[in-house]
């Protein structure tokens, strides 16, 4: 709770002259009373820190600090809690993070209830009776977060499974991964898919033993099936989405987020949230380099507009690791599933289309910022990037590898080489640790999934992040992962990947600011910087790390004010609030904007 007090003798513990004060520029707030960890290896403590206008004016002893009190200077009492620069995001999409707004939750424990297929069905009926108004109004039913990895049965839902629940409105559930989804028979009807349907580019209709569509959707089969499904887009559902997803960011300590495939609507929504007072922590924009580079050039910026720029280019080679869609470059080891021998994955574009991308973002000094999750599909990047450098010079862009699961350590050494900056997803290890190790690359290569480790190894920087709405935001949950790598059964995987909690927390906060060219301006606690802090109920470092996930986001501060603070008996999991379902009219808006941002990504 926010404690503001007046005096200074009773604060500070020392008496400040009225000379004194004249003789430093006076703070709007001074922070102090618990532990400020400042990611500044020059200063990593601190007992506080003063702000004016939104900047950081000193750091460092009460003794320093007090000059900067004022008559009008507020003291905010930490009250034993700890201080640290605000979270910025590596990866994730916060327009698409406002999804739990609208749609049943799917999600297995313990994000949600869903741990077999009579619970994903009791799951749908439930939010059916629980939301008929919007179900009425939009003629859809949304289920997002299954994941097959989870469920008793170990397979996808198939159509016949969502026809138990309705036959008469079309329902589409979601896998977590955001790569693949379920159709029943009616959405399978309203889309046009049957039995003569042939697979897309880049996607797979899964059939049955009479070669109808059962339902499950991959990559460009799902994406396309979206099209006749979400209808009547509109500026306002854009807009209510992309508060939802800031809002959820900020509870979670992000005063950064990343929109990591966006679109002209996208950002227009973004902006509209922002002139509109609406839009709390600052937002990078990248767009899909394929689609949109006559937008990315008229966009691009370092600098933000309000909260939000468009920081560069989004490329995305192939699929889901969890989904058996990402590219590796061996078969898999195990998948579940009706796949043929020596299955590898497949790509979701050609390796012309990369090559072209990689090297118009080189040309015009665009970042890229490109999903690549198997070894094949790494191998390509590797290869486009290092085709680009030879033509026009060493980086100086900055090209971003986002999630990596399954590098080789040559494959690290490379991009090593290649100046190619890191992007990990190590909270894969307690999400889906287990499969990886049961099924997708064996108990060998799981240990090496996300390869933190390797990466600390040769003294490289890296950021760690959660893809939400893959996973939630739960910048804890992220430390956790980083530090101790323990999948959902408890398993340690890899322990020589795993890094300390030091190097986790640089992970999402100075080393993502370095990835978004703002490491002078955050990412850790310095004169100068933005005054963007998060306030967590323990200090990270002196606790058990095996508590990490445990602790509590309890304020987040941008620009020197708080956009969130936690209420007593508030879950993790819930959005603060859910502004479609008592607005069904806006269903359609909600669910096109939906279907923008899951393209590509």
């Amino acid at each position: 709770m926010r404690n503001i007090l007046n005096s200074a003798a009773l604060v500070l513990g020392i008496s400040v002259t009225f000379g004194a004060a004249q003789a430093q520029e006076i703070a709007d707030t001074i922070y102090l009373g618990g532990p400020i960890l400042t990611i500044n290896d020059m200063q990593p403590r601190a007992e506080a820190v003063a702000v004016k206008d939104g900047t950081i004016l000193a750091v460092g002893s009460m003794d320093d600090v007090s000059a900067h009190r004022g008559d009008g200077t507020e003291i905010f009492e930490l009250g034993g809690r700890t201080m640290l620069p605000g979270f910025v995001d590596s990866h994730g999409h916060v327009v698409m993070g406002g999804i739990q707004a609208l749609s049943a939750n799917m999600l297995a424990p313990p994000d949600g209830q869903i741990t077999d297929i009579a619970s994903l069905q009791q799951g749908l009926r439930d939010w059916m009776a629980d939301n008929q108004d919007t179900v009425d109004a939009v003629n859809l039913i949304i289920g997002f977060g299954y994941d097959n990895a989870q469920l008793a049965e170990l397979r996808h839902p198939t159509r016949e499974d969502l026809d138990a629940v309705s036959t008469d409105v079309p329902i589409l559930i979601i896998h977590q991964s955001g790569h693949l989804g379920v159709a029943n028979s009616k959405a399978l009807e309203v889309t046009g898919l049957t039995a003569e349907s042939e697979n897309p580019p880049g996607g797979v209709i899964r059939r049955d033993d009479d070669g109808n569509p059962n339902g499950v959707l991959e990559e460009y089969a799902f994406f396309g099936a979206l099209v006749p499904l979400l209808s009547q887009l509109g500026p306002e559902g854009f807009e209510e989405f992309a508060k939802a997803g800031a809002d959820l960011w900020a509870r979670f300590g992000y005063t950064t987020a990343q929109e990591g495939r966006s679109s002209a609507g996208n950002v227009a929504a973004l902006k509209a949230v922002d002139a509109a007072g609406e839009l709390p922590i600052d937002v990078v924009a990248f767009p899909d380099v394929i689609e949109a580079r006559d937008f990315i050039k008229e966009s691009h910026s370092f600098e933000y507009d309000g909260h939000v720029r468009v920081g560069g280019c989004k490329l995305t080679i192939d699929g889901s690791p969890q989904g058996f869609t990402a590219l590796r470059d061996r078969p898999y080891y195990d998948p579940v599933g009706d796949y043929p021998p020596g299955y590898k994955g497949y790509a979701a574009v050609t390796e012309q289309q990369i090559n072209d991308a990689v090297d118009w973002c080189f040309e015009n000094d665009f970042q890229i910022l490109t999903h690549s999750n198997g070894e094949g599909a790494s191998d390509m990047l590797i290869a486009a990037i290092g085709a680009a450098e030879e033509k026009y010079g060493p980086p100086t862009n900055r090209p971003v590898l986002i999630h990596g699961q399954f590098l080789r350590e040559d494959q690290v050494d490379s991009i090593q080489k290649l100046g190619i900056f890191p992007s990990l997803f190590p909270m894969h290890t307690y999400y889906w640790g287990d499969w990886h190790r049961d099924h997708t690359v064996g108990p060998v290569n799981a240990e090496n999934i996300s390869p933190t480790g390797w990466v600390r190894q040769r003294g490289m920087m890296f950021g760690s992040h959660h893809d939400a709405p893959v996973a939630f935001p739960d910048s804890m949950r992220i430390l956790s992962a980083t530090v101790t790598r323990r999948t959902r059964s408890g398993d340690i995987l890899g322990p020589a990947q795993r890094v300390s909690v030091m190097e986790a927390l640089k992970a999402l906060t100075i080393w993502p600011a370095w990835q978004h060219f703002e490491e002078d301006r955050k990412g850790s606690i310095e004169p100068g910087k933005i005054a963007d802090f998060v306030i967590l109920s323990d200090d990270p470092t002196a606790v058990d790390p095996e508590t990490l996930a445990e602790l509590k986001i309890q304020v987040t501060i941008k620009d020197g004010e708080v956009i969130y603070e936690a209420q007593e008996g508030e879950k993790k999991t819930e959005l603060r609030d859910r502004p479609f379902l008592s607005n069904p009219e806006h269903a359609h808006e909600f669910l096109d904007a939906m279907y923008a941002s899951f393209r590509r990504e």
